[in-house]
């Protein structure tokens, strides 16, 4: 038997036992089938994908049987959680099908934030509908219809419930940071990005869960959900890229490694390697592009969708007619390398 993934979490829930966010210090991937059958001894798990809501009590049991196996790294997880007053729960993913609770979909999301799987490569549907608005605050997560009460009875201790955001989706640094990055503001990479070593993402950047970086690269634009940059290649300052969640777009948009998007501009298809889209210049799948030559002749007009995934394009606006024109790119971006070795 082989299973897909296991975590040990400690969560918030909201006043009527609720979910509303899990923390995993250490998911694991394709876990042994005997820790599995460690844990199952003692929590009575027949198989499956299951969350199994736990106590305090169970703890030391549970300690047993990851020694038992040599899962010393989870030991040594609920070693620091004995004692404590908060939900806990072990979630066990048997097959990577589509999540069925909120403490399955925080288990994939950290899978991805942990960088053990890459952004398309875990089963996310369904995963909306599981997650909870959630007020983010300075006292952690609050349930929606708990938030009221909660605000007057800080106000009645003199004190301010500081709400950071309302949303289905916490920030990644609250439950992990990946080795080698740097994120100038935390709360615009959500949990589920998949961040790669070497990465900066400065104060405009933005990363969407199930999205990323595959390496060193410069993010001072947005990287939306689905999308993934390949090594090497920089986002300006208010790029875009289009994601998948709306506007009936089911095209994968990536980036391809050591490729410019130029400040402001934007895309709305698959680059190959290389490449190069000017500052300001918003190209999309549908959008007419003329080819041209190394001697600036026309050779034919096309969407720009029929060069997606091709490696070595600068597309550029001539400023005299407006035209988006493409010819061959021959000055690839190449990151500072000064300002990423130090990550």
């Amino acid at each position: 038997m082989s299973y897909f993934a296991f975590g040990l979490g400690i969560g918030t829930q909201s006043s009527n036992g609720d979910w509303l966010e899990i923390y995993y210090n250490a998911p694991i991937l394709n876990p042994s089938d005997a820790l599995v059958s460690a844990v199952a001894e003692k929590l009575n798990y027949e198989g499956g994908d299951a969350a199994i809501e736990i106590c305090e009590a169970q703890l030391k049991d549970l300690e047993a049987a990851f020694l038992s196996v040599d899962a010393e790294d989870q030991a040594e997880v609920v070693e620091v959680l004995k004692g404590t007053q908060q939900s806990l729960v072990i979630t066990i993913l048997e097959t990577d099908s589509s999540p069925a609770s909120t403490p399955e979909v925080y288990l994939k999301l950290a899978l991805l934030s942990h960088r053990l799987v890459k952004p398309h490569g875990i089963d996310l549907s369904g995963m909306f509908g599981l997650l909870p608005n959630v007020a983010w605050t300075n006292e952690g997560a609050v349930s929606l219809a708990d938030l009221p009460r909660r605000q007057l009875s800080a106000r009645a201790q003199g004190r301010v419930l500081d709400v950071h955001s309302v949303d289905k989706f916490p920030k990644m640094a609250n439950y992990v940071v990946p080795e080698g990055i740097r994120v100038a503001a935390t709360s615009r990479v959500r949990l589920g990005a998949y961040v790669g070593e070497g990465t900066t993402v400065m104060h405009e950047g933005f990363i969407n869960f199930n999205a990323g970086t595959m390496g060193v690269s410069m993010v001072e634009g947005r990287i939306s959900a689905g999308v993934v940059v390949g090594n090497g290649s920089d986002l300006g300052g208010g790029c875009s890229t289009m994601g998948t969640l709306s506007g009936g777009n089911n095209v994968i948009i990536s980036v391809g490694e050591n490729c410019l998007l130029g400040a402001n501009a934007g895309l709305g298809l698959p680059l190959g390697d290389r490449c190069t889209v000017e500052a300001g210049l918003y190209v999309t799948g549908g959008s007419k592009v003329t080819l041209l030559d190394d001697q600036n002749n026309e050779v034919s007009t096309v969407k720009a969708g029929d060069l997606a995934g091709k490696s070595d394009l600068l597309f550029r606006r001539n400023s005299q007619n407006g035209r988006i024109e493409v010819k061959t790119n021959k000055s690839a971006i190449e990151l500072n390398a000064e300002l990423h070795k130090h990550n």
